[in-house]
């Protein structure tokens, strides 16, 4: 009784402090009404409960620092701690610490009793596991729907014989034309110690390509084949996946 009867006191300091910043006469009306209330509040918190130690499966982690005032932070902390002793299961508890990261959150369990605290984050947590076994199955989905697109385009290339080296191989045989001004990229490839970039011109039968290589650098034009355009197209989209 002398336990509940401090933690009552306590209570009730944090809440005058909380709500007012001023402390009333321990012999006053307000505060002997309110102590009262927390002391029943304390009395319902701890009827029927198990031994601390019997409640959860090792103590509880502090958590992280809670938003709020400096007083609010105090009374949350205060109660995060007991609350999260009710909870059996170390990942609702871990969960739980990590979610509410708001003093105001923890403080308005504060008239809750422990079986309607625990009924409310049972639902919260339920709903957690929920949202994240959708997003995982998204993500799954997604990554199987990228890999089977990227397998379907790896035939593609290889069905077409598609290559960086037979595709420098093409550029080089290419007829040369006079350059134009560049557009848009066609694609990067790179063979043989060569770095080529292919650019769409202002001109539609003309085709810019920027090479690097030991030789230094040098810009050229060719002619536009619509055949090395597809070509360079599905190859650029190979490296993009």
């Amino acid at each position: 009784m002398k336990a509940l009867k401090n933690e009552a006191m306590e209570a009730t300091r944090r809440f005058f402090l909380e709500s007012r910043a001023v402390l009333p006469g321990e012999d006053s009306e307000e505060w002997e009404d309110e102590y009262r209330r927390q002391l029943d509040l304390a009395k319902k918190r701890h009827a029927g409960a198990q031994p601390v130690g019997a409640l959860s499966e090792e103590e509880p982690a502090e958590g992280p620092e809670l938003s709020g005032t400096p007083a609010q932070q105090r009374w949350a902390a205060t109660l995060r701690a007991d609350r999260l002793r009710q909870i059996r299961s170390k990942e609702v508890r871990d969960w739980l610490a990590g979610a509410w990261r708001s003093s105001r959150t923890w403080i308005d369990t504060r008239d809750l009793a422990p079986p309607a605290f625990l009924r409310r984050v049972e639902a919260q947590y339920a709903e957690h596991r929920r949202q994240s076994e959708r997003q995982t199955a998204e993500r799954q989905a997604a990554q199987q729907a990228k890999a089977a697109a990227d397998e379907a385009l790896r035939r593609e290339l290889e069905a077409a014989g598609i290559t960086a080296e037979g595709l420098v191989e093409l550029i080089d045989v290419s007829v040369r034309a006079s350059p134009a001004p560049r557009a848009q990229k066609l694609a990067d490839i790179a063979a043989g110690g060569r770095s080529l970039r292919v650019f769409e011109t202002g001109n539609a039968a003309v085709l810019m390509v920027i090479e690097n290589s030991a030789q230094g650098r040098q810009e050229y034009a060719i002619e536009r084949d619509e055949g090395l355009v597809g070509d360079l197209k599905l190859f650029a989209r190979s490296l993009v996946s």
